[in-house]
């Protein structure tokens, strides 16, 4: 799995899934910092990138697109930061990497992880 860590997060969070065998660039390291997001999600889409983002506005995108991806991963915790929260990012990725791969959106707190199956619908 190949992950595109948005903007919005550190790029420590490359070297996080590096550490599991995963390929990560953070969007600085390819694109324009000031590229807004449908920028960031068509790149994604045409080089096979998973989104990892804490931004809400990749699920409308997918929502708009009714394509099957790219699959987005979304924190929605105040602290994004790795050493807060990697076991419970790490986890989910494993938990659901078959899907991921497939095209999926995935939502996580602290609680818990909802996963969406893409194309995102209306019954959604």
């Amino acid at each position: 799995m190949k992950f595109l860590i948005d903007m919005n997060l550190s790029p420590i969070w490359c070297e996080v899934f590096r550490k599991y065998g995963w390929d990560a660039t953070h969007w600085s390291e390819i694109g324009n910092k000031a590229a807004s997001d449908s920028e960031i999600f068509i790149y994604a889409a045409a080089h096979q990138y998973i989104i990892f983002t804490h931004d809400l506005d990749f699920s409308v995108l997918l929502a708009l697109s009714s394509e099957t991806g790219p699959s987005v991963i979304q924190i929605r915790t105040t602290d994004t930061m790795p050493d807060k929260i990697e076991n419970l990012i790490i986890n989910s990725v494993k938990k659901y990497e078959e899907l991921l791969v497939q095209g999926a959106l995935i939502s996580i707190d602290k609680l818990h992880s909802r996963i969406r199956v893409l194309p995102l619908t209306q019954k959604d």
